[in-house]
C-alpha cells in the first residue's frame, strides 16, 4: 500500500514537472485511493482469514489435548486395576503359604 501511495506521489510530481495540468493530476489521485481502498479491503479479508484458520487450529488443538487426556486417564485406570489384581493375588499367595506353615 505505501508503495502504491510512493508511485502515485512520483507520478504526480512528474506530470507536474512536464507541466501538465491539474485536471491530469487529478485522475490519478483518485486511481490511487481506489488502489489504496482495494488493497484496504484484500488486507481485511486476508486478516479475516487468519483469524478463522487460527480458531480452527485452536478447536484441533483443544480436541487433541482432550484426546491425550482421555488416553492418559484410562491408562491409570488399567494400572491402578493391574496394581488391584497383584495385591490380591499377592494376599491369596500368602494366606496360602501361612495356611500351609500351620
Amino acid at each position: 500500500m505505501k508503495k502504491s501511495l510512493i508511485a502515485a506521489a512520483l507520478l504526480s510530481l512528474a506530470l507536474a514537472a512536464c507541466n501538465k495540468g491539474a485536471d491530469t493530476a487529478a485522475p490519478t489521485a483518485s486511481g490511487a485511493s481506489e488502489t489504496a481502498a482495494s488493497a484496504a479491503s484484500a488486507a481485511t479479508d486476508a486478516a479475516a482469514s487468519a483469524a478463522s484458520a487460527a480458531n480452527t487450529a485452536a478447536s484441533a488443538a483443544n480436541n487433541a489435548a482432550s484426546a491425550a487426556a482421555n488416553t492418559a486417564s484410562a491408562a491409570a485406570n488399567t494400572a491402578a486395576s493391574a496394581a488391584s489384581a497383584a495385591a490380591s493375588a499377592a494376599d491369596t499367595a500368602a494366606s496360602a503359604a501361612a495356611s500351609a506353615a500351620k
